[in-house]
Parts: structure tokens; C-alpha cells; sequence
């Protein structure tokens, strides 16, 4: 996954001092951002002169951790750090903490349930946005002694990339139609999710931003590409697509 910062300095003070990722420079002057097993997270590049805008591209990346006691820990780096959090919610399928990196990137934290735990109604997983609780999280990784407050560990993936569009029925026929995902869960005003392999959601759409004000800022930072790993079969033809309102491009590799 690739983004575009205002200031490298700036953002790997987040990234290493606050999230822990290690980072490795590249001759074309970006930085690859891993996690402590050496798994590449995602990829930054200077050049945007305005923070994030509402508007077609990224919604938030969603970095999984292994454990729910991982997302505990999490919890307690931050507050540690004292990086604010701007929200947090229990979804049934998984528990999360959603942030912001110092370009407005919107981040999520989470941790899934197990897969036995999902619920289905009418076809459909089914996913809240129920209050977390925050208070029980900060007492588990209390009870962690020592490893309380630890970076995100080994183990930790990108999970899911939610995306903000110009219009979610183009997006379906672009993530199922090519890409051969299933959709998920419809019932969200607005929003649609979608995934391979019984997963509550590898991507996730929405038009919310349409909701508020929208600002084009030229230079904006922003999502310019992201990588998906379809199961064999699936997918479409390795290659690189542009999404329909060309705001960031999809890399589609083989599994």
C-alpha cells in the first residue's frame, strides 16, 4: 500500500515512535514501513503539500493483530504515546480502534473474533458498531505486566483497506465483477463490503464523504496504490487496474 506524506521525518516519528514499524529507505527516496517479523505493511513517499481531503480514496488501512490481547497492548502504546484515538467500536466480528497518522491517513487497529463466533442474518455476516470496551482492554493489558503497551507485534497484516468512491455500485461491479470477491454485508446506507474466502471484509466502500463538505485540495496526501492476493482462481488478470474514479490504482497479484 502506498501513500503519499508531507513531511518523512514527521510521519516515521508515528510510524516507528508510536506504532513501532521498522523502516527501510529506498533509493527513490520513500520508505518501507515492516513489522517486527520484516512483513512490508505499506510504503510512504514525500511530495503532498496538504493533509488527506474528503473525497475519493483512502477511508482507512486496517492493520489485523494476531490477538485480542494484542489489540489491548495497542491500546495502552498509544495512550502511552499519547497519540489520541478517534474512536473505537466493537463490530461483532472483530474489536477495533480507529486513529489518524499525522497526514489525516485514517487508521484502524483491530482484532477479529473467531470465525465460529460470526453471526449471519438474511444472508448477510453481521456487523455492528457497538461501543468497545475500552476500560476492559486497558485492565487486560494491565494483567500483561511487562509486555503492556508493546509495539504492533509479529504477526500483524494488512487486514482490509477501506475505501471512500464515487459510487458503490461501479465499485461492486469492479470488486466482484473482476476481482471476484463476494459481497458480505449490503444493509450499511451507503457502504458495501466484500471479501474472498468467507472473510467479513477484505475491502470495504462507501460514499460517506458525501455527507460533509467536500474540499479539493490539490496535493492532497493520498492513497496512490494497494496490492491484492486473490485465491487461486480468483481474481481476474495479474496487472495493474486504475479504480473507476482514478483516484489510486489496484496491483492484482497471484497467490
Amino acid at each position: 500500500m502506498d501513500l503519499t506524506v508531507a513531511d518523512l521525518d514527521r510521519s516515521l516519528a508515528f510510524y516507528q515512535g508510536v506504532l513501532g514499524l521498522i523502516a527501510t529507505p529506498q533509493d527513490d527516496g520513500g520508505v518501507l514501513l515492516a513489522g517486527p517479523d520484516g512483513a512490508i505493511l505499506l510504503a510512504l513517499s514525500e511530495g503532498a503539500t496538504a493533509p488527506a481531503a474528503p473525497g475519493p480514496g483512502l477511508y482507512h488501512l486496517a492493520l489485523l493483530v494476531p490477538q485480542p490481547r494484542d489489540l489491548a497492548r495497542a491500546l495502552t502504546g498509544l495512550r502511552a504515546a499519547g497519540w489520541p484515538l478517534q474512536g473505537a467500536a466493537d463490530h461483532a466480528v472483530s474489536e477495533a480502534l480507529y486513529l489518524a497518522d499525522p497526514d489525516g491517513h485514517g487508521i484502524e487497529i483491530y482484532a477479529d473474533r473467531p470465525r465460529a463466533a460470526w453471526r449471519r442474518f438474511g444472508g448477510e455476516l453481521v456487523m455492528g458498531t457497538d461501543p468497545l470496551d475500552l476500560r476492559g482492554l486497558v485492565a487486560e493489558a494491565a494483567d500483561d505486566g511487562e509486555r503492556a503497551g508493546a509495539s504492533l507485534p509479529a504477526g500483524t497484516v494488512v487486514g482490509h483497506i477501506h475505501l471512500s468512491v464515487a459510487d458503490v455500485d461501479v465499485a461492486e461491479r469492479l470488486f466482484v465483477g473482476r476481482l471476484g470477491m463476494d459481497v458480505t454485508v449490503r444493509s450499511y446506507p451507503g457502504a458495501l463490503f466484500l471479501a474472498y474466502d468467507g472473510y467479513h471484509h477484505h475491502v470495504g466502500v462507501n460514499v460517506w464523504w458525501r455527507g460533509g463538505r467536500e474540499r479539493a485540495v490539490p496535493g492532497a496526501a493520498r492513497l496512490l496504490s494497494f496490492e491484492i492476493l486473490p485465491p487461486p482462481g480468483l481474481g481476474g488478470t495479474p496487472g495493474r487496474l486504475t479504480s473507476p474514479d482514478a483516484a489510486f490504482d489496484i496491483v492484482v497479484r497471484p497467490a
